[in-house]
């Protein structure tokens, strides 16, 4: 497993994994995000997106987490926080903000809640956007660009993270499905063994 910055090729897979999972295509712009990839496959399992707002001075916002459901809970949405944090900071970004529906998840990488009022603009009326879609299930939450926090038991499941799709993958099928007692059944080609 490994993250690596979007590609053009990649435009069509992110709109389709943001549709399918509710999140903010806002401003889109492929170039902004990393994926996740899955060495062994090369299937795209995760992505994020930083955000740069115009204003004085600029807002770097942390936007567009997704993680595709087979690969969750393998930290895969923390190494492409991790890898987002990273490339803020190198941008000369000292925090970045996040107005999010999922606070506790972030908490455990040591974003800090921030009142609303306390966002800098334009992430205010991003906010009230943003709560008006999500009927008012929003907090903000902020991080300085070196204070993040990998779990170990995370940085440790994307070392060997695997796609959790046992419940999608049908069965064999066995002579029981096709209605054929196997106590009392005769084949063609019995051997007699």
């Amino acid at each position: 497993m490994y993250v690596r910055d979007a590609k053009n090729r990649d435009e069509a897979w992110l709109l389709g994994e943001i549709e399918s999972m509710g999140l903010d295509e806002e401003a889109f712009r492929s170039r902004d995000y990393v994926l996740a990839v899955d060495e062994q496959s090369d299937e795209r399992v995760g992505f994020g997106r930083l955000r740069v707002h115009s204003a004085e001075p600029d807002v770097c916002e942390l936007t567009g987490i997704g993680v595709r459901e087979v690969w969750r809970d393998q930290g895969v949405g923390a190494h492409v926080i991790e890898r987002l944090l990273a490339e803020a900071g190198d941008a000369g970004f000292e925090t970045v903000y996040v107005v999010t529906d999922q606070p506790g998840y972030l908490d455990q990488f040591g974003f800090s809640e921030i009142d609303r009022s306390e966002l800098p603009e334009p992430l205010g009326d991003r906010f009230e956007r943003k709560a008006d879609r999500l009927a008012g299930d929003v907090a903000a939450r902020a991080i300085d660009t070196d204070g993040f926090e990998m779990p170990p038991r995370l940085r440790e499941a994307f070392k060997h993270a695997a796609a959790d799709d046992d419940s999608d993958e049908e069965p064999p099928e066995t002579a029981a499905d096709f209605g054929i007692d196997t106590e009392s059944a005769t084949y063609k080609y019995d051997t007699g063994s």
